[in-house]
Order: C-alpha cells, then sequence, then structure tokens
C-alpha cells in the first residue's frame, strides 16, 4: 500500500522567518500554564511528541505502522513500574521506559521490515495487538486496572515535579528535545538517505544502500521517541493503562498525523493539538466527539490534502517563490 507523502524542503529565504516563527512558538510554549490549565496542555505536549515520532516513520521513510502504541503504551507500563515499585527517579524511569520502547521496536521492526506496503502495516498491527494481550496478562501491569498512582517524585531530587508548574516546564524541555531530535535526524545525511528510501527504494538499493537496515534504524529511533513520549504520559497522570497499549490508541496518532501533515515537523503537533482538545472541550457536551473528529478528517482529505498545516507551508513557499 503506497503512503502518499510531501515533503516540502527548506527555503533559503524562509529559513528567517522560520527561526522568527519557532522563537515565538517556544515563547507562547512558555507563557502557556499561565493562561491554559497545565495539564492540558501536558496532555497535547506528550500527544505531539508521539505524533512527530510516528510522523518520523510515514512521513520521512513511508513505512505505516499500525502498531505505534505498543512502544507508547510499554514505556508507559515500563516507566510507571520502574518509578513505582523499583523506587527510580523519574529521570531514570523515562530511560527505562525509553530503553524498552527501543527494544521492543528492535523486535517488531525486524520482523516487519521484511515485507512492504500494506503486509508491513498488517505485521505490525498484529504484533501491537499480541503486545497488548501480553499487557492484560503479565502480572506487573496489574491488568486492566493498570499501574496508578505512579509517583511523580523529584527530577534529579531536586525540581518536586508534584508543582504543576514544574511538571509542566520539564515536559515542555522533553518535548523539545524530543523535537529537536526528529529535526536533526531528518537534516542529517542519515535523513536524506531515509527520504530517498521512501521517493525511490529501488534506487537507493541499486546505490548500495543497505536498506534495511536504514529502515530498521529509523524504525528504532521511532519507537524510542513515542517510549518517551509515553513514558512522560505516565509520569504526567500518574497511570498507566490497556487503554495505552490498543489499537484505537495506533489508529488515534494515525489520525492527529494525517490531519496536521505528514512528512511536515510541525504538522503532527497541529493534529494532535487539534485532536486533545476537540476530546478535552467537548467531552462534557453529549455530541460524540469521534464524530466530529472524523468529520473533521473527512473535509481535511478532500480539501486540505495535505494536512493543515502542510497546506499553510505550501501556500508560504509559493508567496516566497
Amino acid at each position: 500500500m503506497a503512503v502518499e507523502t510531501h515533503y516540502i524542503p527548506a527555503q533559503p529565504k524562509a529559513r528567517t522567518s522560520t527561526v522568527v516563527l519557532g522563537a515565538v512558538a517556544i515563547a507562547a510554549l512558555l507563557a502557556a500554564p499561565f493562561v491554559v490549565y497545565p495539564v492540558f496542555m501536558m496532555s497535547i505536549l506528550c500527544f505531539a511528541l508521539f505524533a512527530c515520532a510516528f510522523n518520523l516513520l510515514i512521513g520521512y521513510v513511508g513505512l505505516l505502522s499500525f502498531g505505534h502504541a505498543t512502544f507508547f503504551g510499554g514505556a508507559a507500563y515500563f516507566t510507571a513500574h520502574a518509578v513505582k515499585v523499583w523506587g527510580f527517579e523519574p529521570l531514570a524511569g523515562l530511560l527505562v521506559g525509553v530503553v524498552g520502547a527501543a527494544l521492543l521496536g528492535l523486535v517488531v521492526g525486524f520482523l516487519a521490515i521484511r515485507r512492504q506496503g500494506i503486509y508491513f502495516s498488517m505485521i505490525t498491527l498484529a504484533l501491537g495487538q499480541m503486545f497488548a494481550f501480553i499487557c492484560l496478562q503479565a502480572p506487573f501491569t496489574h491488568g486492566e486496572d493498570g499501574i496508578q498512582g505512579v509517583p511523580r517524585g523529584h527530577l534529579l531530587g531536586l525540581i518536586d515535579l508534584n508543582q504543576p508548574l514544574a511538571m509542566y516546564y520539564v515536559t515542555l524541555a522533553i518535548f523539545l528535545f524530543g523535537f529537536f531530535a526528529i529535526w536533526r535526524i531528518v537534516h542529517s545525511p542519515f535523513g536524506n538517505i531515509l527520504q530517498a528510501i521512501r521517493e525511490n527504494e529501488r534506487r537507493a538499493i541499486s546505490l548500495g544502500y543497505r536498506v534495511d537496515r536504514y529502515k530498521l534504524g529509523a524504525f528504532v529511533m521511532s519507537a524510542a521517541l513515542a517510549g518517551l513520549a509515553g513514558g512522560t504520559k505516565a509520569i504526567v497522570f500518574q497511570f498507566a493503562t490497556l487503554t495505552d497499549v490498543q489499537w484505537q490508541m495506533s489508529g488515534e496518532v494515525i489520525l492527529m498525523t494525517l490531519l496536521g501533515g505528514i512528512g511536515t515537523l510541525i504538522g503532527p503537533v497541529v493534529g494532535a493539538s487539534l485532536v486533545i482538545a476537540l476530546q478535552n472541550y467537548l467531552a462534557a457536551y453529549d455530541f460524540p466527539v469521534t464524530v466530529l473528529i472524523g468529520v473533521i478528517f473527512v473535509i481535511c482529505v478532500l480539501i486540505f490534502r495535505r494536512g493543515i498545516a502542510g497546506e499553510v507551508i505550501e501556500l508560504m513557499r509559493r508567496k516566497a517563490g
């Protein structure tokens, strides 16, 4: 199954404006907890990082994974268990989650990248469902109850994460770290090879690149960053449940990425913000949120083929050109 992507290269004239917009966005994020409920903003940051990690795989390699909740939810469980049961410090717990997600990504990726298109997607879905069943049965996950009451603790023994503002700024720092890591990967020689594989895999093979190794490397990186998002979510909300590993979560992150714009760095952030905002503000009403999100998705597919952010970036590129 071919995945249509729209990678828009950065134009020299737009670099200054990009830096300015980035600085404005960071300033807005720094001021956000004084205007918006901090927990809501932390939820957006966690899912935005998850969507960005997923976009690294689909947007820059062209691999559509239906099982990315495995790494997000798996890291949430690993982090929650390490912090609550083993008594790890929050940062150490996050590292456990990231390493666990990367190892899961190595296993799933090794098995999945041997196939292409819909077969790759179905393998990731099947393995994701297997992992969800393991999480349901494993003693350390506590089944349907999940791991609850995860202590936030003190970061490095200094920062009290039970304070909402402290927790928010730590979450923001983690998000910015993950976002910068993805930006660096995309704009590195490794990222250029990934995009070459996405555009024409046979040509990349003919040039002598070990395509499977690059795909596996990208898969593990995407899984680790998704794990970073999942581990952070477990500390922010102080629980990890089966919802984090089920296939619906994988579908949700696909939706976020498509709405925002595949193959754009900012697109997944926009898509995640839109979906989380709708879920949060419409939860108190009788109108089903999933129906509204579905309508928005259909509109975006019909009108904004590149996604919301993708269309805006394309418009700016045309004006600059």
